[in-house]
């Protein structure tokens, strides 16, 4: 069964190893990382380390049973209990539900664990699958997101209104 696990410094090569497996298909539907992220992979994620340290994001992933990552799930730019969700899952379990269900527990997270009342997320036009997860987890369109929101893709900004469940 996978977890959700709060991102530490043990995850990092699955990490890696996910977005490398991934990338292909990510690429697909939204921008490539780019060999940059790649080539400086360790000093980016110690500096995700350090800002989740900070509290200004809380990144998870999905972890499967043996270890490997399923999917990452981040709430980013933490301020006056709002965030940002940005998440990708991977391909062998995109369309299982599996980013939907993982979005809802995260929703449960942030507002009993980190304090939020309001999550939004971005989602490029063409990225139909995101939408859906969005919407089927709760998110609600607010209006159009500016082509920089989206390495330079038109989409549409959702937002979801946290209530506490404990």
């Amino acid at each position: 069964m996978p977890a959700l696990k709060q991102l530490h410094a043990g995850h990092a090569t699955a990490v890696l190893a996910f977005e490398l497996a991934n990338r292909a298909s990510f690429a697909a539907r939204v921008s490539d990382r780019g060999d940059d992220f790649f080539g400086q992979f360790t000093d980016r994620y110690n500096a995700l380390l350090a800002e989740q340290e900070a509290g200004t994001c809380a990144c998870y992933v999905l972890a499967a049973e043996d270890g490997s990552v399923l999917g990452r799930f981040n709430l980013a730019d933490i301020e006056d209990h709002t965030a940002e969700l940005g998440y990708r899952v991977a391909q062998q379990v995109t369309g299982r539900g599996v980013a939907t269900a993982t979005v809802r527990e995260l929703c449960r997270l942030g507002a009993s664990r980190h304090g939020l009342r309001t999550l939004r997320a971005a989602t490029a036009h063409g990225n139909a699958a995101s939408q859906k997860v969005l919407t089927k987890a709760g998110f609600v369109r607010v209006g159009p997101a500016e082509p920089d929101d989206l390495d330079g893709k038109p989409g549409s900004w959702y937002q979801h209104d946290l209530v506490f469940q404990p």
